[in-house]
């Protein structure tokens, strides 16, 4: 190939395709949004979802499929899509997108799966090996730290190496190993003053050579920066077209020496080892049932949806109740979030008429509030009062409009819109039996919370969400949904609040390590709905916790085993959650740390064993002294709960580390910091000997009654031992001392 010709392989040649080398017989090949549905569109269509796509399936979005916590169904769910992509001639789906929700308010929330990076991994990989079992590729995206959308072209996202790791990277770790994307997919932003689109330890140091890439980086549609900079850090691939400029560019800096023709090879490489892939995976047998993939829209939202409340039993409803329906949504459904994955559905489910198929009669309803208003209509609210008064119990549909929430822009309030707020509480006042069903795409605060009996969280169901409700309302379904994200009871109380979303074009990640639960329950803040929860029509028995070792190494596995009973009357499915705490460490920790989830379903008294595995990272944490996972020595406590607020069983394992931590003592390392472990003390206690023989220090030292000395001690430098022995000890005797604490311990 010629340096033109890798480089026009290294450029899109239109909104969705790549390039064709006709002289090589290179062909083109497909992409498409979206991670929920396929959003295929005509080639010269624009990418943020203006003009119309394809009619597809639209399936729940990933704020909703997270609430599953059901690694088989995000499976289905991207075989799925790949019958859909192989159909409609689509080679490459961009999606699913990990990004953390580091703060509630991010428009683009409703796809990403989690606050969890662990959580957020294990659903990713289910669903990037169900799309790829079909032969279509998938784009893990956004990669990394695109967590909002203001300014999301030109915001530096500055973040410490530790949170990096363990909260913003890890998501996308587990996926890229486990089930090998056909493609990245970088993000807009910079990452600590680099872009995305030209950070190399990104996407060449960690994602290629440390976890193993096979594929291509892409970049987000208009990601780059400088296009020769990209191909040199490791991305790709630009899209869409620059109509010739990233090509000239690569070919200027090849020209001029300031790009190797050899990091132009790779990339080359790289793209066309996928573009053949593609090619030869590519099938015209494959025609999928549109009305089968309905149904399995419809499964996927009832088993997503969590039950938030249920006072006296109100849920599951009778048939033969007096009902009546309240709130635009319930005809007007919100079912997908907006920009560049919004789907054009080939069929809606309206919950009105779906729950109208399960009662006799036609059922009342009532519109309540305006779609296009923040305001109060006194004629809506009177007719829906009024409809309230003859009935017995009220379904209210609430929840955040289209306006409130999508790609390009960030929310900046937990509130769904006033005049819905006041719907509820004026409907209070006349009916006390009433259930509320959200639509939205990440967390609200609910005011009206304490006087309703019924709260069904729906996210952003799909298309089929309206069957799904109507399903759950009456039991058809038991719900089995728990919330992939902490709801907070004030937007003051989510730990991103002063520094979401920065100043200008920087945005600093303060809040470390301690994202969504992390943060709630090591700061002890009540959360409106902890991460975790979520109701169901039956009961769950947990216990015998068994570890089958009390001891362990870090280069050891840890197997466990409990036992979960279905102690209610009706079928139902549970999620059992097992966290790690590690109580006594010796670095700034959260409380307890999700570390293996799994999903189980039960008859009426049926009780099952639910089996464990835990690796040396479920004990880990980022080292940045060694640059790798590093298990501190020391007892932990397995946790299992309902919810992160729910622990039921807690047993406790010791774990040994393997690793020696190099100790580089000097002249400011603090006493404290040597004797913190027996060895240290011993070694110490008789270089302090050597040294301070027959001093005042030493006799008070030896005079364990000391306290206030020992305190000061602790804190004190080596150096320090100079003045307080007053000249007993030297500083070249003290160098002396850190070489022997260097060489002996």
């Amino acid at each position: 190939m010629t340096v033109e010709e890798k480089a026009e392989i290294c450029s899109g040649a239109s909104w969705w395709k790549t390039a064709a080398i006709d002289r090589l017989e290179i062909p083109e090949i497909m992409m498409s949004d979206g991670p929920h549905g396929l959003r295929t569109q005509p080639d010269d269509a624009d990418h943020l979802g203006i003009n119309e796509s394809i009619k597809a399936i639209c399936f729940p979005t990933a704020s909703a499929t997270a609430c599953s916590w059901d690694r088989n169904l995000l499976n289905k769910m991207g075989e799925a899509l790949g019958e859909e992509a192989q159909t409609e001639g689509v080679h490459i789906l961009l999606g699913p997108g990990v990004n953390i929700k580091r703060s509630p308010l991010c428009g683009r929330n409703f796809e990403y799966f989690s606050e969890d990076p662990l959580l957020a991994s294990e659903l990713a990989t289910e669903f990037v090996k169900g799309v790829q079992s079909l032969g279509v590729g998938t784009s893990l995206k956004h990669f990394a730290a695109n967590n909002q959308e203001h300014r999301r072209l030109t915001v530096d996202a500055q973040i410490d190496e530790r949170t990096l790791r363990e909260i913003y990277l890890s998501a996308f770790e587990k996926v890229v190993k486990e089930a090998q994307p056909w493609t990245v997919m970088c993000a807009y932003n910079k990452v600590n003053g680099t872009h995305a689109s030209e950070h190399k330890r990104l996407l060449t140091d960690i994602l290629k050579e440390e976890w193993g890439h096979q594929g291509f980086v892409v970049s987000d549609w208009g990601a780059v920066n400088y296009r020769d900079k990209g191909i040199a850090a490791g991305l790709e691939l630009e899209m869409p077209s620059s109509h010739g400029d990233g090509k000239k560019a690569i070919i200027d800096a090849v020209e001029a020496g300031n790009l190797s023709e050899d990091s132009l090879n790779r990339a080359a490489e790289r793209v066309l080892k996928i573009v053949f892939k593609a090619i030869e995976n590519e099938t015209d047998y494959l025609n999928y049932n549109k009305d089968q993939h309905h149904k399995l829209a419809r499964e996927i939202a009832a088993d997503s949806m969590v039950l938030l409340k249920n006072k006296n039993q109100i849920l599951p409803l009778s048939e033969k109740e007096s009902l009546g329906v309240v709130g635009a949504f319930a005809k007007k459904p919100r079912f997908q979030g907006g920009g560049s994955s919004h789907i054009n559905p080939y069929q809606i489910d309206k919950a009105y008429e779906e729950i109208n198929k399960f009662i006799e009669g036609e059922l009342p309803y009532a519109e309540g509030y305006s779609l296009e208003s923040d305001q109060d209509d006194a004629k809506l609210i009177a007719s829906a009062k009024e409809l309230a008064e003859k009935v017995e119990k009220v379904i209210i549909f609430a929840g955040l409009p289209d306006r409130y929430e999508s790609e390009g822009y960030d929310r900046d309030t937990l509130a769904i819109p006033p005049n819905q707020n006041r719907l509820i509480e004026e409907i209070l006042e006349v009916n006390k039996n009433v259930v509320v069903v959200l639509s939205n795409g990440s967390p609200i605060t609910m005011p009206w919370l304490d006087k309703v009996k019924g709260v069904l969280e729906g996210y952003l169901a799909g298309q089929a969400g309206g069957g799904a409700v109507a399903d759950i309302l009456f039991g058809h379904v038991n719900p089995s949904g728990k919330l992939a994200e902490t709801f907070p009871q004030k937007l003051s109380d989510n730990p991103s609040y002063l520094f979401f979303p920065g100043e200008k074009d920087t945005v600093e990640y303060r809040e470390g390590i301690f994202v969504g639960y992390r943060y709630y329950d090591s700061k002890k803040v009540e959360p409106l709905f902890p991460f975790g929860y979520g109701l169901s029509y039956t009961d769950f028995e947990y216990s015998d916790l068994k570890l089958m070792k009390q001891e362990i190494t870090d280069k050891e596995t840890l197997n466990l085993r409990l036992k979960v009973k279905n102690t209610g009357e009706i079928y139902g499915k549970e999620v059992i959650q097992l966290y790690v705490s590690d109580p006594e460490s010796t670095v700034i920790k959260p409380a307890k740390e999700l570390k293996e989830f799994a999903k189980i379903e039960l008859e009426p008294g049926q009780e099952k064993i639910v089996e464990f595995e835990l690796d040396k990272r479920a004990f880990a944490y980022y080292n940045t002294e060694i640059d790798d996972w590093y298990v501190e020595s020391g007892d932990y406590e397995i946790l299992i709960g309902a919810s992160s607020r729910d622990i039921r069983l807690v047993e406790t394992v010791k774990v040994k580390s393997t690793v020696e931590l190099p100790n580089q003592y000097t002249i400011n390392t603090n006493i404290g910091d040597i004797t913190a472990n027996p060895e240290g003390q011993k070694y110490f206690n008789q270089l302090l000997s050597e040294y301070l023989k027959g001093s005042e220090l030493m006799e008070r030292l030896e005079n364990r009654d000391d306290e206030m000395l020992e305190a000061m001690l602790k804190y004190m430098p080596l150096r320090s031992l100079a003045m307080f022995s007053e000249g007993v000890v030297s500083r070249e005797e003290i160098e002396e001392m850190v070489d022997k604490l260097n060489k002996n311990l």
